[in-house]
């Protein structure tokens, strides 16, 4: 059966399924349906082969045995499956669910926005009608107070005013749609900070405490949400170890039990139904917790911001916008993310109570006086008390030097390892029938083929690692026979055709084997050569001008003229000899002195009729 055709007659199945479910009162999902058919079909005791085409008989009968399990009563198989659909379609990531908040909020705001942004005011009562309309936003995106309330209103109008009068409406009113919309988110924080800071003056309280100006639905989902989940978890967590001391006693091939008629296959998928409750409790106290600690975070921050900013207001009589404004938005902005948590954990706190009835047909089914008659004298063990009693067995690598092992001592980050079956013992799963045991890694983990595995006792890591591929491929066939370990375990790398339900379609195939391969293609840049003529035209006009042109431009006589601008642009180019190392001599340099001729006059002065008389006084050359 080719791909197209088994996903067309998955979706035809899963769509009859769902029909005859809502036909029978059973109101079921797409998503449930397709793992349902999916985990008929992957089930051995069924007997459909993945590499036969489904015959109309074939798909009768898967039919058939989809309607059967999903209108089963008082099953924990069943309700466990739909608690798994139902926390992966309603639980993600924090970072997504924060994004979902803001989401809807400007969702519910986009209304009021709207009406603000596009509004085309001409009136002095449409001004204040809108005017109103600003304040209610502001009111609505803050979350302190209702725009019903007539005190609240008056406060938040009272403080609109004093960092924007109404007279600025005309300049609000030219600004661009997203100028409007970013204005009115600064006006909201800024509105928000200074109402938190008159609220926390009014306290008169040297440390203002974010938690006393919750308003008292928010405290008490802050209070109730980890409380509840704390609560619930210890219950199911002492369910557990109770399910979990009765399968052992029951499964245990060294006693004799007396108790033929009891249920263990009911009992098993009770544990199942118990664990995986359990898990989901923890992830979501998790989150819970992790909330407590971001508002812990934000308490600190809030209280130093409002001292600052006490400190600044009364130490002045006037303050600056440009210092009062920025401390009014950090007081918002923590306001803000306080509001976040609150979601948030209303969020989680709702995801708790939803799962309680899934919880419910395994209460049902086993009371805590049932469990306890079977139990009788055992002890129930708690999950600690296990590791407690296990960790005086440690593996020694010598022992079997096939195998390679981690252990505490030799293992960074020893404690942050992914386990294999989400750290349950296989051995004991497949030794036990069906049993979960917590593993403890500190006996040893074993390392096989890139996985790692944990076991609840020395011996089992031993047998385990005699013929691991044995254990595994048996791990593999209990769970195809009980499909709600696939999520438990986090097996869905080992089951690739059965997909988170998060990621699941309707339509997948189901019944093709998924086809792995290395492939690759390679297309050319321009398969098909372009061709086109850039001087084609198709006008005759374009022709006739171009022609004449052209015959114009024949009688023209070109001419350049040389600017002062350009007459150095032109480049030269020029080619010169390069100097040569040469040496030559010359004479040498000499140098003669000669006598200064001096000659003296004599009888130029005071005589009349003489004669002068002419002296040389030329020194010699030879002196």
């Amino acid at each position: 059966m080719s791909r197209a055709q088994a996903e067309s007659v998955i979706k035809r199945i899963i769509r009859e399924v769902v029909q005859q479910c809502a036909h029978r009162g059973q109101q079921v999902s797409d998503t449930l349906v397709a793992f349902m058919v999916k985990a008929v079909v992957l089930d051995p005791r069924n007997g459909f082969n993945d590499d036969r085409t489904l015959t109309k008989q074939d798909i009768q009968r898967l039919e058939e045995l989809c309607l059967d399990k999903l209108m089963e009563k008082c099953s924990p198989s069943l309700d466990t499956i739909k608690m798994q659909v139902y926390f992966d379609m309603n639980y993600t990531s924090r970072r997504e669910f924060l994004e979902d908040i803001h989401q809807l909020v400007e969702s519910n705001l986009s209304l009021v926005s709207r009406e603000i942004t596009d509004s085309r005011v001409k009136t002095r009562e449409e001004l204040d009608a809108l005017y109103c309309k600003m304040v209610s936003y502001i009111l609505l995106r803050s979350g302190m107070g209702s725009p019903t309330d007539a005190s609240t209103v008056q406060e938040a109008t009272a403080v609109l005013q004093s960092v924007f009068p109404q007279t600025e409406l005309g300049s609000f009113m030219v600004l661009l749609k997203k100028d409007k919309e970013q204005q009115l988110r600064e006006l909201t924080m800024i509105v928000t900070g200074i109402r938190l800071f008159n609220r926390a003056n009014d306290k008169r309280q040297e440390k203002t405490d974010l938690y006393k100006l919750v308003p008292a639905a928010s405290s008490e989902v802050l209070r109730v949400t980890s409380t509840g989940l704390e609560e619930e978890l210890r219950l199911s967590q002492s369910l557990a170890q109770k399910y979990t001391a009765v399968l052992e006693k029951l499964t245990d091939p060294d006693s004799q039990c007396e108790e033929c008629d009891v249920p263990i296959l009911r009992l098993k998928q009770a544990l199942y139904n118990v664990r995986q409750h359990e898990a989901f409790l923890s992830v979501l106290l998790a989150d819970a917790h992790l909330c407590a600690k971001h508002f812990e975070i934000m308490q600190s921050e809030f209280s130093s911001q409002m001292k600052l900013l006490k400190e600044t207001m009364h130490s002045k009589t006037a303050v600056p916008t440009a210092k009062a404004f920025p401390a009014f938005k950090a007081v918002s902005q923590l306001w803000i993310g306080l509001q976040d948590e609150v979601e948030l954990l209303n969020i989680l706190n709702n995801i708790r109570l939803n799962l309680q009835p899934f919880t419910a047909s395994q209460a049902k089914l086993f009371s805590e006086a049932y469990l306890d008659g079977l139990l009788g004298t055992s002890e129930v063990k708690t999950d600690e008390q296990r590791m407690i009693e296990s960790s005086d067995e440690c593996i020694v690598p010598a022992e079997m030097k096939t195998q390679e092992w981690l252990l505490p001592e030799t293992t960074a980050s020893f404690n942050e390892i992914p386990l294999q079956y989400d750290g349950v013992c296989g051995y004991t799963l497949v030794n036990r029938d069906g049993l979960l045991l917590p593993g403890n890694p500190h006996v040893g983990v074993l390392k096989h083929k890139e996985k790692l595995y944990v076991f609840s006792s020395k011996e089992a890591a031993l047998k385990f690692a005699s013929s691991p591929d044995t254990f595994i491929a048996e791990v593999a066939e209990k769970v195809k026979c009980s499909p709600e370990l696939i999520q438990l375990l986090k097996l869905y790398q080992q089951f690739p055709s059965l997909s988170p339900y998060s990621e699941m379609q309707p339509g997948e195939s189901l019944l093709v084997k998924p086809i792995k391969c290395e492939s690759g293609t390679q297309t050319d840049l321009h398969p098909v050569e372009t061709n086109v003529v850039k001087s084609y035209e198709w006008n005759e006009w374009e022709l006739r001008r171009k022609a004449i042109r052209q015959t114009d431009v024949c009688t023209k006589v070109t001419h350049s003229v040389q600017t002062d601008l350009s007459h150095m642009r032109r480049e030269n180019v020029t080619q010169t000899w390069l100097p040569k190392n040469v040496t030559c001599q010359s004479k040498r340099d000499g140098e003669s002195n000669v006598p200064k001729p001096q000659t003296f006059l004599a009888g130029l002065r005071g005589q009349r009729h003489t004669n002068v008389i002419k002296t040389n006084l030329t020194r010699s050359v030879d002196e």
